[in-house]
């Protein structure tokens, strides 16, 4: 009589597909990306290969006391319109232009309360030269520099990083739209 090993149990065995699976989606994600950031004004961190590995993403440098920091409405209509589509938006707060709050709990109101805003924002951190955090560093490299607060990176699921877009580009600009669009076809 052969005896056969006992079945394992149907949740088990999807619980180890999902890790294989997710292990292989960390696995493609760049490097750059494979960091971990505090979340604003919190306790918790998000790892950005582990939250969004295989997603294209919109990340954007950003202030709360910029003439562009009303481009967080527009930044969170973006959110909302693509994320079903898989796009990711990702805000870097930076006081690198001398624009952000100099207390975390006043940048999270801005985000938060003002703008309404709920796509992932990061506590503040540096976008440019030496000091810029492990994903700035990367987009510099690729692409350029931010010149000022609200610049703008679209990266591909893949991380590549598509198309820079400087301050003056809105969110709500025809030429972001295009090229969000062209992304997620």
């Amino acid at each position: 009589m052969t005896r056969f090993p006992a079945p394992i149990p149907y949740a088990l065995a999807i619980a180890a597909l999902l890790l294989v699976g997710n292990a292989a989606l960390a696995a493609d994600c760049p490097a750059f990306l494979d960091h971990e950031f505090q979340k604003l004004h919190s306790s918790q961190n998000v790892n950005l290969c582990a939250a969004y590995a295989g997603k294209p993403l919109l990340i954007v440098n950003t202030a709360s006391h910029c003439g562009y920091t009303k481009q967080f409405k527009g930044l969170e209509a973006l959110h909302r319109k693509y994320q079903a589509r898989g796009l990711v938006v990702v805000g870097f707060p930076s006081n690198d232009f001398r624009q952000e709050a100099r207390d975390e709990a006043e940048t999270a109101d801005v985000c938060y309360v003002n703008y309404g805003v709920t796509f992932t924002m990061l506590a503040p951190s540096s976008v440019e030269g030496r000091d810029a955090n492990p994903v700035f560093q990367e987009l510099n490299r690729r692409s350029e520099e931010p010149g000022w607060n609200f610049n703008k990176y679209l990266v591909s699921s893949d991380g590549q990083v598509v198309q820079h877009f400087d301050s003056t580009v809105t969110p709500d600009s025809s030429q972001l739209a295009q090229a969000i669009e062209t992304l997620l076809r």
